[in-house]
């Protein structure tokens, strides 16, 4: 590989898996198995991708799917394809990586495999955020994109003030958020249960979590989201490693814990409001998407660009199971993602168990 290098750069090996690249007064530390990983799982969210494209109650074979994707087919195709199938994957694509990052995060900050932003009261108060919305429009509609984020932020601040600060491992947040997540719960279900059916059913078919119907406007927020903050949660991987030491260890190592924690918090509250606002909540993915992307990184690593390659292709691959699996209708990508998070999550469960002893 070396000798593909310019002269001025050079590869100095580690050990068996870790690789130094030097370009004069610039280096950069890399482990070959992430690249390879790196590698295979966006060939994977390609070909989910690809084959969202091709699925539906009207099948496509590759060659029609390149004849549309080269303005060559009938109208009727390149509708189906570019106006109905395309946003509703780029919408799922933006949503599962948010979802993803936000969960490897979240994880990250708790140093527990099974916290999610859904045990913060993000979900519930995003969804109640759009319960809020709806019942105040007099046409039964549901209000803007950012009303999901906006609720997702209020259940963050009333979980801090509940929980008085983050805590050393921030486990005081889990504790906190699966109480208040409850309350928001109970107090949507209460006043859904005052409601019209109109009202009730619009609610409910936002609350399961679908892709049904996005458009392209509704992946702007995601794609904009997305566009400020991936960059800046791949940049903070080294100090999110950090937060695996002791407190007071990572601190002499020069990590600013308390900025840090904030910084990951706040990046995973927004992260998941976005994706809840855009698509409603689309559980199991924040949960697996890093585990999985941790074990095929190996090392223990923070695999945050694996977690929202994961991420994506789960809820683009859940949706386009949601649409062929039953021939006469379609299922939400939340109701699947919620029947495969059971198993995942009972698996997970026995995996660490079989681990620690």
């Amino acid at each position: 590989m070396s000798a593909l290098l310019p002269e001025t750069m050079q590869t100095e090996v580690l050990d068996a898996d870790m690789r130094l690249l030097r370009c004069g007064r610039f280096s950069l530390l890399f482990a070959r198995r992430s690249l390879w990983v790196t590698l295979g799982l966006s060939m994977l969210l390609a070909a989910a991708v690809g084959m969202a494209l091709l699925a539906g109650s009207t099948w496509l074979s590759p060659r029609q799917l390149l004849a549309v994707l080269q303005g060559q087919a009938a109208p009727g195709m390149q509708l189906l394809v570019l106006e109905f199938r395309l946003p509703r994957v780029l919408v799922g694509l933006l949503a599962g990586t948010a979802l993803g990052l936000a969960g490897c995060l979240i994880q990250a900050l708790t140093r527990n495999r099974l916290a999610t932003p859904d045990l913060l009261g993000v979900a519930d108060g995003a969804t109640l955020g759009v319960f809020v919305a709806l019942i105040s429009s007099a046409a039964g509609m549901f209000g803007p994109w950012w009303v999901g984020p906006l609720g997702a932020l209020g259940a963050v601040v009333l979980l801090l003030i509940a929980a008085g600060n983050l805590g050393s491992r921030g486990q005081r947040l889990l504790i906190v958020g699966l109480a208040l997540s409850s309350l928001l719960r109970a107090v949507t279900e209460l006043a859904l249960s005052r409601q019209e059916l109109m009202h009730a059913s619009a609610l409910y078919a936002w609350s399961i979590g679908s892709l049904n119907g996005r458009s392209y406007a509704t992946a702007l927020p995601l794609a904009v989201g997305l566009l400020l903050l991936l960059p800046l949660t791949l940049l903070s991987t080294r100090r999110l490693a950090l937060l695996r030491f002791d407190l007071e260890i990572a601190s002499g190592l020069g990590l600013p814990v308390r900025s840090t924690q904030w910084q990951a918090l706040l990046t995973a509250v927004l992260l998941a409001g976005l994706a809840v606002g855009v698509c409603g909540p689309i559980t199991f993915v924040a949960l697996a998407a890093p585990f999985v992307a941790e074990r095929l990184a190996g090392g223990g690593r923070i695999a945050l660009l694996g977690a929202a390659l994961v991420g994506a292709t789960l809820v683009v691959a859940a949706d386009t199971l949601g649409r062929v699996l039953l021939a006469a209708a379609e299922l939400p990508v939340g109701v699947i993602c919620n029947l495969l998070g059971g198993p995942f999550l009972l698996w997970l469960l026995l995996s660490e168990r079989r681990g620690g002893s």
